[in-house]
């Protein structure tokens, strides 16, 4: 599958990746048909899926039966008036229904836009209004019905809500209009022989669009196109690593991002099997379990993730099915990738990307990773490092993560933030699309990250990059998690902050003991004057719903204790 989409498939080396990486881009590309439809022909037997949950429950999808249930989903959303370039909100946690419903929506050229469960009733009538939300597939469960119902009559675009589930629950809604409702499980088995839609959708055509979860401000939709799925060939094939003998895990919820970047496209792309584990809550015993019990062979997780794994005794598991693990979603601590390495053997491969991006770094398997890099320029992309003035940054020189846009956009950058031109030039101007991340490359084209260009503390005289402050705690057995921040001063300008959670076994020894402790620690493992001089013990960090630090509130609850 791969050679059909790319001039050279195998790569030894970062000079050959770099020269050599070219796609093969047809017109009026389909993930759905162009790649899920051809492996459905060529290797129907061939297993897709491996889906299970906490209750037990399994099911095992071959590309070929994918094909016919894809097909008799998309007849059944037709069914429903729903077609091309409508946008259909997706609010189905890791239930099995949101492989195919992503599929059957992209046969039928509709708009999809993921989402989180967690959505309240103001963030689902914000969205069904800045998208023109013509219908919504949802989960049935009591607080995801609860909201939309409520969110019904302040949504005037909204036609159909399709419940995958018993439905009773939307319908004993208060608020709700009837006439909206449909019960999956009982319709859409019953639609017509799927017959493939007259359109033909550009490659430049809206596909997918994500609201940004955003550590400040509201959120921002980001809209991709048909290529977008492309984008991600590199991200499964050659990050990940994958090979159709792959059974691939990715730990991440269906309303990220992060969910098409490791459950969906690239995977499918290099012919791998796509494992599901559908739980409720996350438990690190439990998920070792299934990765044991499934001989899982690739995995991705964030940074987080793999911090709960190593305080279990992985000498419990047989894990030697293992073969590769990557991570994403926020900067490793590098201590987190020694650790993991000692217990398993196995080195993480980090990568970074943006909702607006496939990935744009990336650690690939034909280099040595150096843990708490994000690796080098993933070639798809023309990466840099500026300063504010836009010139380009020297090797160890902190600057910002911009992407050089020439004439032609890459294959995988985002169209721009619907609905908003302002956003879009703010972000995208002068050939560059401004990240709003800081790094610094060192000698071998390695990048470090810093945080967000908004997170730099600037204290003395000295940028302190909240990241390198977090590494140097997480290095300290009682940590688990932890956030820094700046704290405004009259003499300094801002010192740093920490605000640490600490493992069960050390929170009956939080106090001004273990806060020197800590400070002298961050001192020993890095610059001196990087040290936390406030330390303020919590029992968890405030985070966005797709788990990243919001920093932002922590700065302004302080703010607010200071105006006391």
């Amino acid at each position: 599958m791969v050679e059909r989409f790319l001039k050279q498939t195998h790569f030894e080396s970062v000079e050959d990746y770099n020269k050599n990486l070219e796609f093969i881009i047809p017109e009026n590309f389909n993930f759905a048909y162009d790649v899920m439809d051809a492996w459905a022909e060529e290797a129907p037997e061939k297993l897709a899926i491996l889906w299970t949950n906490d209750q037990g429950e399994e099911i095992r999808t071959t590309f070929g039966e994918l094909k016919g249930q894809t097909d008799q989903a998309a007849s059944y959303l037709m069914s429903l008036g729903i077609g091309k370039n409508d946008p259909v909100m997706l609010i189905l946690k890791r239930r099995y229904e949101w492989w195919v419903v992503m599929l059957a929506l992209c046969k039928i050229g509709a708009v999809v836009i993921p989402a989180t469960h967690m959505l309240t009733k103001k963030d689902i009538i914000y969205r069904n209004n800045r998208a023109s939300v013509k219908a919504i597939i949802c989960v049935d469960d009591n607080y995801v019905t609860e909201q939309i119902g409520q969110a019904v009559p302040e949504s005037p675009t909204l036609k159909t809500v399709i419940v995958v589930g018993d439905a009773s629950h939307t319908r004993e809604t208060s608020h709700t209009r009837d006439t909206l409702y449909h019960d999956w499980q009982s319709e859409w088995k019953q639609a017509p022989k799927f017959v493939r839609p007259a359109f033909v959708n550009s490659n430049d055509d809206t596909m997918i669009m994500y609201f940004t979860s955003g550590t400040s401000g509201e959120p921002k939709m980001v809209a991709h196109d048909y290529l977008y799925a492309m984008g991600h060939l590199t991200t499964g094939v050659f990050w990940h690593n994958l090979h159709p003998g792959s059974l691939h895990l990715t730990v991440a919820d269906t309303g990220w991002g992060k969910a098409v970047w490791g459950k969906f496209y690239g995977q499918w792309f290099a012919g791998a099997t796509v494992f599901v584990f559908d739980h409720e809550k996350f438990n690190a015993d439990t998920l070792l379990r299934q990765m044991e019990k499934y001989h899982v062979t690739s995995f991705c997780a964030p940074p987080t993730i793999y911090r709960f794994m190593i305080r279990e005794d992985l000498s419990k598991y047989d894990l030697s099915s293992l073969e590769y693990c990557c991570t994403a979603g926020e900067a490793l601590n590098p201590a987190v990738f020694d650790k993991f390495y000692e217990k398993t053997g196995i080195k993480m491969m980090e990568g970074f990307g943006q909702t607006e991006t496939t990935m744009t770094l990336g650690t690939f398997p034909w280099m040595q990773p150096k843990p708490g890099s994000m690796g080098i320029p993933n070639a798809q992309y023309d990466i840099d490092l500026v300063r504010p003035d836009g010139s380009s940054c020297e090797d160890g020189e902190k600057g910002e993560i911009v992407v050089r846009v020439g004439d032609k956009k890459p294959v995988g950058l985002f169209k721009g933030y619907y609905r908003d031109e302002e956003k879009t030039r703010e972000a995208w101007h002068d050939g560059l699309y401004h990240t709003g991340d800081m790094a610094w490359r060192d000698e071998d084209g390695y990048y470090w990250f810093e945080g967000r260009i908004d997170d730099v503390i600037k204290s003395s005289g000295y940028r302190i990059g909240p990241f390198e402050v977090e590494s140097a705690l997480m290095t300290h057995p009682a940590v688990v998690e932890c956030a820094i921040t700046g704290v405004p001063d009259d003499i300094r300008g801002m010192v740093v902050k920490a605000t640490v959670v600490l493992g069960k076994e050390w929170k009956d020894k939080a106090g001004d003991d273990l806060i020197k402790e800590l400070q002298q620690h961050v001192k020993k493992v890095t610059a001196p004057y990087k040290y936390p001089r406030i330390v303020e013990f919590v029992d968890e960090l405030p985070k966005t719903i797709s788990g990243k630090i919001r920093r932002v509130e922590i700065r302004n609850q302080d703010k607010v204790k200071s105006e006391k």
